[in-house]
């Protein structure tokens, strides 16, 4: 008996199987949404204590009460601490898109449960207003 053996075939190339040959594109295309909408994550903006502006402070004058102060200005954000006759308002607003923070601070003070005088670091209205009219405290 004589043994014959197949004839010696090249080597072939290793084929990608068909189902990874259909994956590609969506593969890529799901690396590439993922890689174009990191840019695209929505960053909330950071905002404390009572927004102030400069008109707004501008309306507090000595004589005032301590319910139309506010009614103007909200109510403070350290309310008879340690000194029932001072009021004081922050105001802090960080946005990813301006380069620095938003930063006020106004302090009242009260003599005789009527205001004595204001002191503040509020410049300019960085806020677009609502409405063209001013605001106003009751009884003022």
């Amino acid at each position: 008996m004589q043994l014959t053996t197949a004839p010696a075939r090249p080597p072939q190339a290793r084929s990608v199987p068909v189902h990874a040959a259909r994956m590609a594109p969506a593969l890529a295309l799901a690396v590439g949404f993922c890689l174009l909408s990191a840019g695209c994550v929505y960053e909330m903006p950071i905002q404390q204590g009572n927004h102030l502006d400069a008109s707004t402070v501008a309306q507090v004058h000595a004589g005032m009460t301590r319910s139309q102060v506010r009614y103007l200005l909200g109510t403070p954000m350290v309310p008879d601490a340690f000194d029932r006759d001072r009021w004081e308002y922050a105001y802090y607003l960080k946005v990813r898109q301006l380069k620095i923070e938003r930063r006020g601070h106004a302090t009242v003070w009260f003599k005789d449960d009527l205001v004595d005088h204001v002191t503040s670091d509020v410049e300019g209205n960085h806020a677009e207003p609502v409405s063209s009219k001013p605001v106003t405290a009751p009884g003022a």
